[in-house]
């Protein structure tokens, strides 16, 4: 999908609207979670005495069909503004499959 390099959207910083370039970013992975993170989700499945009840866990993969996968990703579009140049990330993405700037 194509995307404007520069947009005009408002400011949370300068509290006004003005001209932002836009960008991506690559997506943090899964396990990137912290430690605290990770030990509540231990502790969370031991108290049932059935592991992490499928939370992090995969099924075998069957032929060619990807198991549990979407084939396409959403954006993580960064807006950084050209007068303070803080940048903040969208509010929701949209899935699509290639991010293009024009």
């Amino acid at each position: 999908m194509k995307f404007p390099k520069l947009r005009r959207t408002y400011c949370k910083f300068c509290k006004k609207h003005t001209e932002h370039k836009v960008g991506t970013t690559k997506k943090k992975s899964a396990s990137s979670l912290k430690r605290g993170a990770k030990q509540r989700m231990k502790k969370r499945g031991k108290c049932t005495g059935k592991g992490n009840l499928g939370k992090l866990s995969k099924g075998a993969l069957t032929k060619w069909k990807r198991y549990n996968k979407k084939a396409t990703k959403k954006t993580d579009l960064r807006y950084e503004c050209k007068e303070c140049k803080k940048t903040h990330t969208q509010r929701k993405g949209i899935r699509v499959k290639k991010v293009e700037f024009k």
